[in-house]
């Protein structure tokens, strides 16, 4: 069996394990087809050399509408699902649902692709966590842009049911108060960062999804046990 094959199968038995998680206890979980695509990216990225294996992998599904949990972090080395969130999407990137995507500086969209969390720092949002973009022309400009993750007091479930949707950033993908230090410390210092949704011209060029590596390395995830 080669090192691809043993990645796909571990892929099928996370996505098995998500959805019987998610059914016990009523909590979404990330589409498996979404998450393939992230494995394979995390992946590929992987064995090109551009990131050293990561511990975490969040996910990020911007397909999903603003009110509805749509990030997950990943323990990589366990399987377990650490955090199950809201996340909001830049002002210009739409309403609940996001549509717009960019990495023009001063656009205040939401960026598409893979990247990796770096350093923290305490800023004008409180504690926050660097990103560095690793897909020039989707996500390239995140340092100079300030893209960041950080709490934010708009992403909150009653501002979501006041309003029909999460309040929005500037581009940064923002979490709730309550938990933004938890997860910028978890997935701090080499995590990953995979940003989704079905854009045509992303989904066709991004190199991480169409990875020119004929054997990827496994990442392995045993399990797929969601914390309380």
């Amino acid at each position: 069996m080669t090192q691809l094959t043993r990645f796909v199968t571990t892929v099928c038995l996370i996505l098995v394990a998500a959805s019987a998680s998610s059914a016990v206890r009523s909590q979404p979980s990330p589409n498996p087809d979404v998450l393939d695509l992230a494995m394979r990216a995390v992946a590929c990225a992987t064995a090109g050399g551009d990131i050293e294996r990561p511990p975490t992998l969040t996910l990020i599904d911007y397909s999903r509408p603003s009110t509805e949990r749509r990030l997950w972090v990943l323990d990589l080395t366990t399987g377990q699902t650490l955090f199950s969130e809201l996340v909001a999407h830049g002002r210009n990137t739409g309403d609940n649902m996001a549509t717009r995507f960019s990495d023009a500086l001063e656009s205040h969209q939401s960026s598409l692709g893979l990247f990796v969390a770096r350093n923290t720092y305490v800023g004008s949002n409180g504690y926050s966590l660097r990103l560095d973009g690793l897909e020039p022309g989707f996500n390239g400009r995140a340092r100079e842009r300030a893209i960041v993750m950080h709490g934010a007091p708009y992403v909150d479930g009653a501002v979501a049911a006041k309003q029909g949707r999460l309040g929005r950033s500037w581009g940064c993908p923002a979490v709730r108060e309550a938990v933004a230090r938890n997860i910028i410390d978890t997935v701090r210092d080499g995590g990953v960062i995979f940003s989704y949704y079905p854009d045509d011209t992303w989904l066709a060029q991004s190199r991480f999804l169409n990875c020119r590596h004929n054997e990827l390395p496994s990442v392995r995830v045993a399990s797929n046990r969601t914390t309380p």
